[in-house]
């Protein structure tokens, strides 16, 4: 997501992330094609930035105020000039963007699909009856209830090493992540198996390589 363009005089590009390992290894690697592509004179530095979405993570997101809420308080940096373009997941992103701003460019596309994580059963089939399974996602829920209509769905927020957390403590049998978030953050292999995308359609599938 861009606001102003930034200054080539000189000035440090400053992008704005989250400060999950996820946002922060997506906002790593435009920092590195952008050096990439204009030259190591170009500064950029990354502002970390704290939303209220990621400090709440006891309730829903439809109870608190949806998707907007991983995105307000670093839309109004960019409005305001403290950064000069921020780094979203899309998934993250609300359905409008405040006058001014855009959606510019995206990474390449990573995988597409979702990942079963779990260290009792090698994929959601092989779950006992009635296992619980933690999501956040109403897409996620959906699908699931249809493929396992006997599965207890509970609510499963954080970042992808506190939802691997709560597996570890037995909040749940199962979970699931987006193979595209393990890839980047290298964790590939903790995946039990990869949902099929005609079985188990994606949330996002776009993508264009950022020059």
């Amino acid at each position: 997501m861009a606001g102003r363009p930034a200054d080539e005089n000189g000035k440090t590009v400053r992008i704005g992330t989250r400060g999950s390992p996820l946002a922060l290894a997506q906002a790593h690697e435009v920092r590195d094609r952008l050096v990439a592509a204009h030259g190591p004179e170009l500064e950029v530095a990354i502002d970390v930035i704290s939303t209220r979405g990621d400090r709440i993570i006891d309730r829903s997101l439809s109870q608190i105020g949806g998707k907007g809420l991983f995105t307000e308080e670093i839309e109004e940096r960019l409005t305001d000039g403290r950064i000069d373009i921020a780094v979203h997941s899309s998934k993250d992103m609300p359905t409008r963007l405040p006058e001014g701003l855009s959606l510019s460019c995206f990474l390449q596309r990573e995988a597409a699909h979702d990942a079963f994580i779990s260290r009792k059963a090698a994929k959601l089939a092989d779950l006992p009856n009635g296992a619980v399974v933690g999501t956040s996602s109403l897409r996620r829920r959906a699908m699931l209830l249809r493929l396992r209509p006997d599965l207890e769905i509970v609510e499963f927020r954080g970042n992808v090493q506190t939802r691997l957390k709560k597996l570890e403590d037995g909040v749940a049998d199962a979970t699931l992540l987006a193979m595209a978030g393990l890839n980047r953050l290298g964790m590939g292999d903790i995946a039990a198996s990869v949902f099929d995308l005609e079985d188990f359609s994606p949330g996002t599938r776009s993508g264009c390589d950022l020059r």
